[in-house]
């Protein structure tokens, strides 16, 4: 018996001995890295990218935890992500509101006259709808006002003094002036992270953005309201960009009724 025992220890003691080799000589699994979906414009790039600023977003909710300009810079931040546009940054578009004397943004014609100062292509405007951080929910509405032409196949090149040079600097050209009244692009939604569309979108948008293996995975999103805002100006952008991408391709196809009707002369 002691015999067999003794066989058994040694079986066990030389197993564990295996297992802890191949543990050692496999080492830690290579941690697999997934390209997350990324934003893009209709652009014409080849003469460089186009410039966007954004307005300090004004809060609707009725929630006074808002941080408008915490929300705000969350939306710089998606559309310097996005290819082929360039944002400025947050104090940037604070300072020139300061020296222009607009504590708020409320009509298109301060919209205008802000963006002129900024000699930007594009300025994007926007409310928070609504807000819960404990579901969480956040409403969005955006809207893209731009500088005709700016952003076909005709644009600007982007000058990136433009980035850096002080507010006093801006000065208004002729083409500045004839800035569009209506929008070019509208986004409106209330993203409810109860709504299983709305977890479909999310888990999307997080892959590639999240570390494997975690304990919460994609849902980390929705275990704080910091990073679900971060998913909401990613399907604002997305969705200013999806109509921007239909406006090209409709200024670019030639009209039908500026083709010749065959026989139509006879």
């Amino acid at each position: 018996m002691h015999r067999v025992f003794v066989t058994l220890f040694s079986l066990a003691s030389v197993a564990a001995v295996v297992v802890s080799l191949t543990a050692c000589a496999s080492g830690p699994r290579p941690e697999r890295l997934t390209a997350p979906r990324a934003l893009s414009t209709p652009y014409d790039t080849g003469k460089g990218e186009v410039l966007w600023a954004v307005i300090p977003l004004r809060n609707e909710s009725g929630a006074s935890i808002v941080d408008e300009l915490v929300m705000t810079d969350k939306l710089v931040g998606t559309i310097e992500e996005v290819r082929g546009v360039r944002c400025l940054p947050l104090n940037r578009t604070l300072a020139a509101m300061e020296a222009l004397e607009l504590r708020t943004v409320t009509t298109p014609g301060q919209a205008r006259q802000l963006a002129q100062s900024l000699g930007v292509d594009a300025i994007v405007a926007g409310n928070i709808t609504a807000y819960d951080p404990y579901t969480p929910v956040i409403g969005l509405s955006l809207a893209l006002y731009a500088r005709p032409g700016s952003m076909l196949s005709e644009q600007t090149t982007l000058d990136t003094r433009r980035l850096t040079q002080s507010t006093a600097d801006s000065t208004p050209t002729t083409s500045d002036a004839q800035w569009t009244a209506r929008p070019i692009a509208v986004y409106s939604d209330r993203l409810d992270a109860k709504n299983h569309t709305t977890l479909l979108e999310l888990q999307n948008f997080a892959t590639g953005r999240t570390r494997e293996p975690s304990a919460l995975g994609w849902r980390r999103y929705t275990a704080s309201i910091d990073l679900y805002s971060e998913f909401v100006m990613f399907k604002g952008v997305d969705g200013l960009l999806q109509q921007e991408w239909l406006r090209v391709a409709r200024m670019q196809v030639p009209a039908l009724d500026a083709r010749p009707i065959a026989g139509a002369e006879k």
